[in-house]
């Protein structure tokens, strides 16, 4: 791992994340890996038990992992979440906004670059599961969250 961007307060989780199949196989994991293809509609039962979900991006093309990301947060999922593999700096400000806060990406990525992506829309248009409130909201003074 190149590096390693963590937007939480909270302690990093040290534990490996394993498999799926090895998840649901224990009764004392806390870390699991999803890889693309894999439905983690499966995790949903155990979300109390986990502190860390990584989602693999073996390839910046392939976007399953940020539907993984909407269905964990918005079953409730509070852990870290984190994006692994070929995260790219244009695409961490939409990986940010459909649930991720931790990012492990292949290559290093400059850290003012990931400043100025995160920064770009300080206004988003539309609800997502990140807490930032739509314009429309801010606009019509309608209540949010």
């Amino acid at each position: 791992m190149a590096e390693y961007i963590r937007l939480r307060d909270d302690q990093p989780h040290e534990e490996p994340a394993v498999t799926v199949d090895a998840f649901l196989g224990q009764s004392n994991a806390t870390a699991v890996r999803i890889e693309p293809g894999e439905d983690v509609r499966v995790l949903l039962p155990f979300l109390d038990r986990l502190s860390l979900v990584e989602v693999a991006f073996p390839v910046f093309g392939d976007g399953r992992g940020y539907s993984a990301a909407r269905i964990l947060r918005e079953s409730g999922y509070t852990g870290e979440l984190r994006a692994a593999g070929d995260v790219l700096i244009d695409q961490i400000s939409h990986m940010r906004r459909c649930g991720f806060d931790a990012f492990a990406p292949n290559a290093p990525l400059d850290q003012t670059l990931v400043e100025a992506a995160f920064a770009r829309f300080p206004h988003p248009y539309q609800k997502a599961a990140d807490p930032a409130p739509p314009v429309w909201a801010l606009r019509h003074g309608a209540t949010y969250g």
